[in-house]
């Protein structure tokens, strides 16, 4: 432990990740099939050096306690069968009764309890896949007037295995039905969902003891809090090349969530984002490779098997089946998309000017598309002039801007999960001559405040922060130093609320020299506000807040139970460049009588609002002619609700959801950013010449 005390003694916020963006009578280890005895006691050090990490390096300084044993007992469960489709509650009785000893064992590097669970796990499994494919020998009745429970996840336990038995039975219905509804044959479905079936039981026993290791010590990690996570020597080659933005894929953050592939987040400039159809929280169902390959059903595949599979040499061709997040009973659709590198040109700030029509005449706005939060640490690292990064980037949108003439600016951070610390504090000082921006508090409780020391001010006319749920980290460091200097008014959805550090630990140098250790992503500190308050948990409260089609108890980081809370310290001295509080309720007045009366923007309300009622579904019915009845319904509303805004901007209607362009669908939430700017300079210009 001497070095790593030495490490964190040393550690600089400067260059710290700043992420999104997480015994049944007791087996001894080594009994486990299979099992490598060299291995488990490896794994053994390894555990007892991570829980000494998390206890004695970690912000909250927990103890590894009786009662953090019962929260990740329940972890640990969540995690093999969070919609309880699998354990019964005899199993969870057995289990129960030694939860009081695994704190102990922990800190012992005992491991054996995680192993004994899923090797129970396990079998039922088995059993389920043996079921599953017992009812596929008939066709199902879908006829019959009844329904699934979607959430499973709160629901007690099945006390019997004749109660699995009607659980299952209901979903294997449900997932013939939804690939019926998707135009396949019954033949057709029931070999895809015998494959399904078969594959799941084969892939949950050939799980690897490295594997099951990550499992149940995650399940303890994230206990701490949601970013906390060990990651084998896989996983960090994975998280390495998502760093160096040289993966050669799809530019998509994936997740395992209930046997299904589930999109977290899309990376800027990647040929998903680009595409603009796949949507966080899409489930991904298939896959296949080029133009017309079989598309593979991957429910239920481990999520590095699917990672595997979508990744490929750039310029091929990869096809994903997809269940659309707006709705689970929505039909399955296909999206065709061609590997690339993802490079940094792609996710680079771009500018542009927009004309807003007002009544006097029209107004000139810059927007500034910020994807992310970048810099070219090798290339600066090299001493080269000419390397990239936001602030460069910005400041010459900015100067092309200023002599072109403009009268507001837009710095639209919507979906911009963070990036590097350093940038956010410079990107301030383009609008603030010099100043603290942050604050930093570590897990001993000292705090760094850090400061952008550049007086030059590049723009200091009107300006508008626009963002969204998915602006997270160096973005709402960003958002926030503007809106408590009141150097500008923030547009937009509630921030993320990620206001957590991270370091990465490399655990080899713990370890023995023949241990594969992997690494610990450990949270060491959270972020503050210049005025004290934290924005984890909260986020930033934008000035003007406009709607959403997302549901917010899902996407924000206070949707999980382990986030750290939002609390409070002493703010820093720093000089306000105005203050805007006089001017927004006039801008909310002007702001809301425009809405009123934009046909665009009432018609996206209405998108908005049937998104929303599609995502809160919490059953589906199981009888086929019901099941697209709902679903025709639905498609029909939200169909007239994008005519009726298509009709807004004198475009033509469209017959179906799958035929628009969204390159060509005018963005709405921009253009009330922009029109907002467009109050601010009219306010701020009348201020001034009533001070004159």
């Amino acid at each position: 432990m001497k070095y790593y005390r030495t490490l964190f003694s040393r550690l600089l916020f400067a260059i710290v990740i700043a992420l999104v963006a997480v015994p049944i009578a007791t087996v001894p280890v080594s009994a486990r099939p299979g099992a490598d005895a060299s291995e488990l006691q490896a794994q053994a050090r390894k555990a007892r050096l991570i829980s000494e990490l998390l206890t004695e390096f970690h912000y909250r300084s927990l103890p590894i306690d009786n009662a953090m044993a019962r929260q990740a007992f329940q972890a640990y469960l969540d995690t093999l069968d969070q919609e309880r489709y699998y354990l019964l509650q005899q199993d969870i009785d057995e289990f129960a009764r030694h939860v009081d000893q695994l704190d102990d064992q922990l800190r012992r590097g005992d491991i054996s309890f995680g192993y004994s669970v899923f090797e129970r796990y396990q079998q039922r499994v088995r059993e389920r896949s043996e079921f599953a494919l017992s009812l596929l020998e008939q066709e199902f009745d879908f006829n019959s007037d009844e329904r699934i429970e979607l959430d499973r996840s709160q629901e007690p336990w099945a006390s019997s295995r004749e109660e699995l038995d009607q659980l299952w039975r209901k979903r294997v219905k449900h997932d013939a039905l939804t690939l019926l509804m998707s135009g396949q044959e019954w033949p057709r479905v029931r070999e895809i969902l015998t494959r399904r079936y078969q594959r799941l039981a084969d892939n949950i026993a050939n799980y690897s003891n490295e594997e099951i290791f990550q499992a149940y010590i995650n399940a303890w990690a994230q206990i701490f809090d949601p970013h906390t996570q060990y990651m084998s020597p896989q996983l960090s080659e994975n998280f390495d090349i998502q760093m160096r933005l040289s993966l050669e894929g799809i530019g998509a953050l994936l997740r395992s969530e209930n046997e299904f592939i589930e999109v977290v987040e899309l990376v800027k400039g990647g040929p998903a984002e680009l595409d603009g159809q796949l949507k966080p929280g899409d489930r991904i169902i298939g896959v296949g490779e080029g133009e017309d390959g079989e598309i593979d059903d991957v429910v239920g595949w481990r999520l590095s098997d699917v990672v595997e599979r979508i990744r490929g040499p750039k310029e091929t061709v990869v096809r994903l089946q997809v269940l659309p997040a707006q709705s689970a009973g929505a039909t399955p659709k296909i999206i065709t998309l061609v590997r690339n590198e993802i490079k940094l040109e792609e996710r680079a700030a771009q500018g542009k000017l927009m004309e807003v029509p007002t009544k006097d005449g029209t107004r000139r706005i810059g927007v500034v598309k910020l994807p992310a939060f970048y810099m070219d640490f090798a290339a600066a690292d090299a001493g080269k002039k000419d390397y990239r990064s936001t602030t460069r980037d910005v400041r010459r949108i900015i100067q092309d801007f200023n002599r072109e003439g403009i009268d507001g600016l837009v710095i639209d951070l919507r979906g911009n999960g963070g990036g590097s610390l350093r940038e956010a504090t410079e990107l301030t000082g383009l609008f603030v001559p010099g100043g603290p921006v942050v604050q930093v508090r570590r897990h001993d409780g000292s705090v760094e405040v850090i400061q952008d020391y550049d007086r030059a001010v590049v723009y200091s006319g009107p300006l508008v922060v626009l963002v969204d749920q998915f602006s997270a980290s160096a973005s709402e460091i960003f958002a926030a130093a503007i809106q408590d200097y009141g150097r500008g008014v923030v547009v937009g959805q509630q921030t993320f609320g990620k206001g957590t550090v991270q370091t990465l630990i490399d655990l080899d140098r713990g370890l023995r020299r023949q241990d594969s250790g992997g690494r610990l992503k450990l949270t060491i500190a959270k972020f503050y506000r210049i005025n004290g308050h934290s924005t984890q948990r909260r986020g930033v409260i934008p000035d003007i807040v406009l709607p959403s089609a997302f549901d917010a108890d899902r996407f924000y980081e206070s949707a999980v139970k382990t986030a750290l809370p939002w609390d409070e310290i002493r703010p820093v001295p720093f000089r306000p460049q105005g203050s805007l509080e006089p001017l927004l309720p006039l801008l909310h007045e002007r702001h809301q009588e425009r809405i009123a009366k934009s046909e665009a923007f009432q018609a996206l309300l209405e998108e908005y609002a049937q998104l929303r009622e599609m995502q809160s579904q919490t059953s589906l019915p199981l009888n086929e002619m019901q099941r697209r009845a709902e679903r025709e319904q639905a498609e029909a509303r939200q169909l007239a609700a994008l005519n009726r805004r298509l009709a807004a901007y004198g475009l033509d209607p469209v017959s179906s959801l799958d035929e628009l362009d969204q390159d060509k669908l005018p963005d709405t939430i921009l253009e009330t950013a922009a029109a907002v700017a467009v109050d601010l300079a009219d306010l701020q210009s009348a201020v001034a010449t009533a001070s004159r």
